[in-house]
Formats: C-alpha cells, sequence, structure tokens
C-alpha cells in the first residue's frame, strides 16, 4: 500500500473512531437509579427513562407512592425495583444502591432528584431548616453519589456511566423566601460541577440541572412558615402560571436528553436562562430587583410563624382555585397526592 492508501486508511479509521465516540448514549438496556422517583418530576423521568427502554430503580420514602408509580411503569413493560429510602441515611442509600446493581447486574445512570423545600421569611426559619434542607440536597445526593461511584466507574466500558443532579434556578440566584432551599441547591451546583471535573478521567459524565419553575403539582408538599396562607398562595400561583414555567414532561425529556449528550450544564425555562444571565452580566441590578421583589412578599408572623406547616395543611383561597389549574392537574398525572392526602 502506498502512502496515500496509508494516509486515507488512518483518516477513515480515525473519523470512525470520532463517529463512535459521539454516537447518542443509548439508554437500552441500562439500569436508571432516580431518588425521589415515585412522584412529580422524578416520575416524569422515569416515565421518559422507560421510553428509551431503560431498566428503573426507584428510590423515595413512601412504599405505597412507589408502588403506583411502579405499577404504571410495569404495565407499559418496563423493569423497575423500588426500594423505600431516606436519602439523608446513608446506610439505607448505600444498602439500596447496591441492591439495584446486585439485581439489574449494573448501575449506569444516577439522577439525585429528592427534594424538599421551606417557603418563608428568613425571620422564621431555624438552623434545623437549613441543615434539613442541606440533608436532602447536598448530603443525599453525596450519599448516592458515592455509593453509585464503582458501578457507574463499571460502566466505562459501555461507553460510561452518568450522573444527573437536579439543582434549580435558586441554585444559581438566591430567590427571597427560599434561604434554605437556596443555600442547599447552591452547594449542590458546587459539588456537581466538581464532581464533573474530577470524574472525567473515569468516564462517567455528570450533569448540572438548574430547572426553573415547572409545573409538578408539588405545592401541597412544601414546607411553610410566616404567614402560611399567604406563603402558600404565592409559590402555588407562581408555580402554575403557563407562560413562566415548564411542563414536568417536557422538563424530563430536556433532561434526558442533556443526560445523554453529556452535557456540562441545563438551565430549564426561558426566564430562568434570562434571569441566570442577568445575574451574571449585571449583578448589582439583579440584586437590587430581588431586594425589591422581597418586599411584596408576606411579612413576618408574630404568632406562629415559626410552626411549619404542609401545603395541604393550610385553607388559601388561591390555592386551589382556578389560578393553580395547571399545577392542580399535574398533580393528578404525576402521583402528588391530593389536598388532604399522605406525605411520601
Amino acid at each position: 500500500m502506498n502512502k496515500a492508501g496509508y494516509f486515507l486508511g488512518a483518516l477513515g479509521l480515525g473519523a470512525l473512531t470520532y463517529a463512535l465516540k459521539r454516537r447518542p448514549y443509548s439508554f437500552e438496556g441500562r439500569t436508571v437509579l432516580i431518588t425521589g422517583g415515585s412522584r412529580g418530576l422524578g416520575l416524569a423521568l422515569a416515565r421518559v427513562f422507560a421510553r428509551e427502554g431503560a431498566h428503573l430503580a426507584l428510590l423515595a420514602r413512601d412504599e405505597t407512592e412507589l408502588e403506583r408509580a411502579a405499577a404504571e411503569l410495569r404495565a407499559e413493560g418496563t423493569r423497575v425495583r423500588v426500594f423505600p429510602c431516606d436519602v439523608r441515611n446513608r446506610e439505607e442509600v448505600r444498602y439500596a444502591v447496591a441492591s439495584a446493581a446486585t439485581h439489574f447486574g449494573s448501575l449506569d445512570v444516577l439522577v439525585n432528584n429528592a427534594g424538599v423545600i421551606q417557603v418563608g421569611p428568613l425571620e422564621h426559619m431555624s438552623e434545623k431548616d437549613f441543615a434539613d434542607a442541606l440533608a436532602v440536597h447536598l448530603w443525599g445526593a453525596l450519599h448516592a453519589t458515592l455509593a453509585a461511584l464503582p458501578h457507574l466507574k463499571r460502566s466505562h466500558g459501555r461507553t460510561g456511566g452518568r450522573i444527573v443532579n437536579i439543582s434549580s434556578v435558586g441554585g444559581k440566584i438566591a430567590v427571597p423566601h427560599l434561604l434554605p432551599y437556596v443555600v442547599s441547591k447552591f452547594a449542590l451546583v458546587g459539588l456537581s460541577d466538581g464532581l464533573r471535573a474530577e470524574l472525567a478521567k473515569e468516564g462517567v459524565k455528570v450533569t448540572t440541572v438548574c430547572p426553573g419553575l415547572m409545573r409538578t403539582g408539588s405545592y401541597p408538599n412544601v414546607h411553610l412558615k410566616g404567614q402560611h396562607a399567604h406563603e402558600l398562595a404565592w409559590f402555588a400561583v407562581g408555580d402554575s402560571l403557563p407562560l413562566l414555567t415548564m411542563s414536568a414532561p417536557e422538563a424530563a425529556r430536556k433532561i434526558v436528553e442533556a443526560c445523554r449528550r453529556g452535557r456540562a450544564q441545563q438551565v430549564l425555562t426561558l426566564p430562568a436562562q434570562g434571569a441566570v444571565l442577568a445575574n451574571t452580566i449585571f449583578p448589582e441590578l439583579t440584586a437590587k430587583l430581588l431586594s425589591v421583589t422581597n418586599r411584596f412578599l408576606p411579612g413576618s408572623n408574630p404568632t406562629d410563624g415559626d410552626s411549619m406547616k404542609q401545603g395541604r395543611e393550610v385553607h388559601s383561597s388561591w390555592a386551589p382555585s382556578p389560578l393553580t389549574t395547571l399545577s392542580d392537574r399535574a398533580a393528578r398525572r404525576h402521583n402528588q397526592p391530593p389536598l388532604g392526602g399522605s406525605q411520601r
């Protein structure tokens, strides 16, 4: 073979190698573990992964909700195992991850989605509220990641494992009246970005997802302090507005695609993308706007503002109401307990 032949052969081999590396990541036959997978965004993600042919391990605290989600997925022919588990408990997480990997023979994708949200002014938030948020969003994600890493690294031969960390636009911008949530989501962004840098050499790709407002029907599950009914009202209505929010199925599709492509970061919804960009370019202006926004939010409650109540325990003429119709529909679709239902 002459030099031209060798050159063309090498060029062809290089092109083939590049094409193989660039092939979209397939979830067919892979095992995906989702924390907080029984309802809301977690269940929406499970449905998308199921349509891609993945096997599913779902973790959440409420066994009844897990079984209800699993029954729906199994009816569509998906292999599913559920593990009642509190991500704040390291040993429970280790057991669930090991059991899932043993049952399916591998673990290829980890989605850290479990979450909790406290709504109310700083005056009524305690150190425990901050600790609880960090325990779920930071330590829960770290527990699952450390438990899953040995399995994800072994997935390298199958074009690499994946980790998806569901943070929030609140992990980029300090939204008022959500401070424990914001602090913990900022921490998760830092953890996720650092993991991506350090795990690249292992073939494990980490994607940080920062959604804006999503219609998951979650407002009956939020934890409220301060003027409980007023806090519920602004949160529930804001979570339902069609031009500012994204449906859970659409968000799930975009997140799964970001995972497939191994993207570093995905900010969801145009308003969230605009807010993050504005905060980067005009931090002083953004800070001023946030402080003005805070003035319009409910004030403190000297009577029982320190008490924590769930959304479903609070009566508000705004929630449910016609203004929360989209969120109420989402609740029914995504296995969210209705007002008066049980907490996961």
